[in-house]
């Protein structure tokens, strides 16, 4: 590396840079670092935005050195050049941010996690609904399973009000007693409430 002279002209500066000579990257940015950060100004929105794209500039330039050809043009005008490419790079890169953020906030919300005692319960009602007669079990089923009220599961089955209301009583009575009988007791509180 090579002693950087008190204030190089911007052709020594260029062809050091060039050479890849560090101790000129400190003085390119010193120099024409502020007609960088003034065009990223003027082109983003958040001076933020405008560091970081003078930044991007800058590496951009250092990691390309070697393409730069002084007989096209000065250095501050080829960093001008690649800062308004980066200016460009941060709006796709808002963009793609802004797609990927709604396409997250139209996914549907995750089924909600079943308690392993809501499990335990569903099991135990199956199990229980498994021994009683069909129609009995099917009236259940509908108003356990599907969630529904008396007269929809009359509508559904085509019985009588009170036919299902008769067999919600008794199917629950006789589910009661079995949980009675195995000591969960808990699971029936909850399906005595869940059908009132």
């Amino acid at each position: 590396m090579t002693r950087l002279s008190e204030d190089p002209g911007d052709d020594e500066l260029a062809k050091r840079f060039v050479d890849g000579d560090e101790s000129v990257l400190r003085a390119a940015y010193d120099r024409f670092g502020g007609a960088v950060f003034h065009l990223a100004t003027r082109a983003t929105a958040h001076r933020a935005d405008a560091e970081d794209v003078t930044q991007a500039t800058f590496v951009a330039a250092w990691q390309s050195r070697h393409t730069f050809d002084p007989g096209r043009g000065s250095l501050l005008g080829w960093l001008l050049t690649i800062a308004r490419r980066k200016v460009i790079d941060h709006y796709r890169a808002a963009a793609r941010e802004d797609r990927v953020a709604e396409t997250i906030v139209r996914q549907p919300e995750p089924p909600a996690v079943e308690s392993p005692e809501r499990i335990l319960d569903q099991l135990v009602v199956a199990d229980e609904l498994a021994k009683l007669p069909s129609d009995q079990r099917r009236v259940l089923e509908l108003a356990f399973y599907e969630d529904l009220t008396h007269h929809q599961v009359a509508e559904i089955t085509g019985l009588p009000l009170g036919t299902v209301k008769s067999h919600i009583r008794r199917g629950m009575a006789s589910l009661k007693r079995r949980w009675e009988v195995d000591g969960a007791a808990s699971g029936a509180e909850r399906a005595d409430s869940a059908r009132q």
